[in-house]
């Protein structure tokens, strides 16, 4: 029996051939056919060479496993979260890789109602089933419908704003060549219809899993330029850029600056607030600051939650939370049956910005200025958890205000920083924050001072 090293905390990542092939994908399709036993599940894949091959696998697996399978054909994550939400099936299968490189693939899995499958909510046991290769039986095998979702995802889409509210406003949208593109051009075609008078300018448009452009990943500085350019050279409002799922986006202001997840949290915040005061906010403890004073200022609740998409949706299922952010650009949403979506938090700042009739940078130079933050900052370390505790000793004398919700907190007042190993690689994850009106000492002294520590 052969371990299956493509199975991680949250997904399924592999490198093609040995870690992810046709064979692998047959046997996880049917082993969460036969763990789940559900009736029916949407089935979607990405642009990237290898998807439509290893979904086909995945499908003949489920079907194998009696499992009647909706293909979804080519979408992003949310397109099969919101199937698995929306239509009357108990689960869905994206076959995805997000973001990483050209030799990869993977699969996001969830169940009934788009409840996330992870480590510890099943995914080692259809790993185990996988790994044993020894499937039970079954009287009928399933079958398969090719289904187009994408009507029923915009009109979802549409709710999230009024039509009539949204002022005139130029966009330029980059899919990065990954799934986003279909989506977008069905948005543009609604907002003719709705009359709402927004011109999309766009780049990098075509679905094309050669990535001609770079993988599509705007959380990396070099992958920023096209969309920066784009929105100078066009004078456009905002700018919009994608990963190849589209599960997650990023903001550029009118100037072509790039906007930090922080600071998009609580724009989003700001949104549902504006909206509906007392909603319930929830966010990540890396930085909190300004989501604080948002939430606030708008008269709504914020909670605290562990990051990680698991903790935030189970947060937000207990609390009845609105929305959910994490400022590593993932935002969920209540009514999207708390999973993550690219698509939603665009179209809720357009609604912010016609709702305040202020320009994307003067409503976050606002928030920057009152709650400046070193953004995350990554260190290869040989023992995370011996590294925290030399920071932790560093600080002790201090006596800051400690708060071990993910990683280590200390708070002192004027200035914070969270310090945590990640989930998902082998780094030390840094942010640091400040209270501008209290402190006056520059981000980047701060950023020096931990980053000796770290290394020396």
């Amino acid at each position: 029996m052969k371990k299956l090293s493509c199975f991680k905390a949250y997904d399924i990542r592999g490198k093609l051939g040995t870690e992810l092939n046709e064979d692998i994908a047959y046997r996880i399709g049917r082993a969460y056919g036969q763990i789940y036993q559900p009736k029916t599940v949407v089935v979607g894949c990405d642009v990237r060479l290898s998807s439509e091959d290893l979904k086909q696998a995945t499908i003949r697996g489920l079907n194998d496993a009696g499992v009647d399978v909706l293909d979804l054909g080519m979408t992003g994550t949310e397109e099969v979260y919101f199937g698995a939400f929306h239509l009357e099936v108990q689960g869905g299968i994206e076959i995805t890789a997000s973001h990483n490189p050209m030799d990869y693939n993977g699969m996001k899995l969830v169940r009934e109602d788009a409840r996330p499958i992870s480590a510890d909510t099943g995914l080692k046991d259809i790993q185990a089933l996988a790994e044993n290769n020894e499937f039970a039986e079954v009287t009928s095998k399933g079958t398969t419908k090719k289904y187009n979702i994408l009507p029923e995802f915009v009109d979802h889409l549409m709710s999230y704003i009024d039509p009539a509210k949204i002022r005139p406003m130029k966009l330029v949208v980059n899919a990065g060549n990954g799934a986003a593109g279909h989506v977008i051009d069905a948005i543009e075609i609604k907002f003719k219809e709705l009359n709402i008078p927004a011109e999309f300018i766009k780049i990098h448009h075509e679905a094309d899993g050669n990535f001609p452009n770079g993988i599509p990943n705007p959380i990396l500085i070099e992958n920023r330029a096209s969309t920066r350019d784009a929105v100078i050279q066009h004078s456009a409002d905002m700018g919009i850029a994608w990963d190849g799922d589209f599960d997650r986006c990023f903001l550029f202001d009118e100037k072509g600056q790039f906007i930090e997840g922080y600071y998009i949290v609580g724009l989003l915040a700001q949104a549902f607030l504006l909206k509906q005061a007392g909603e319930k906010i929830v966010h990540d403890p890396r930085l909190v600051w300004n989501t604080f004073d948002v939430v606030e200022q708008y008269q709504g609740t914020a909670i605290q939650s562990k990051s990680g998409h698991a903790f935030i949706k189970d947060v937000m299922r207990e609390h009845n939370a609105a929305y959910g952010g994490e400022m590593s650009a993932h935002h969920y949403f209540r009514d999207f049956a708390y999973c993550d979506s690219g698509m939603i938090p665009w179209l809720l700042a357009i609604a912010v910005l016609s709702e305040t009739g202020k320009s994307l940078s003067s409503l976050v130079e606002e928030m920057i200025a009152k709650f400046p933050c070193s953004g995350e900052i990554n260190f290869k370390v040989a023992d995370t958890q011996a590294t925290i505790q030399k920071i932790f000793d560093h600080y002790a004398d201090q006596q800051p205000e400690i708060d071990q919700t993910d990683g280590v907190s200390l708070n002192f007042g004027a200035w914070r920083f969270n310090v945590r190993a990640s989930n998902t690689e082998p780094l030390l994850r840094l942010n640091i924050e400040s209270r501008r009106d209290q402190n006056p000492r520059p981000m980047q002294s701060y950023v020096d001072e931990l980053t000796q520590l770290i290394q020396g």
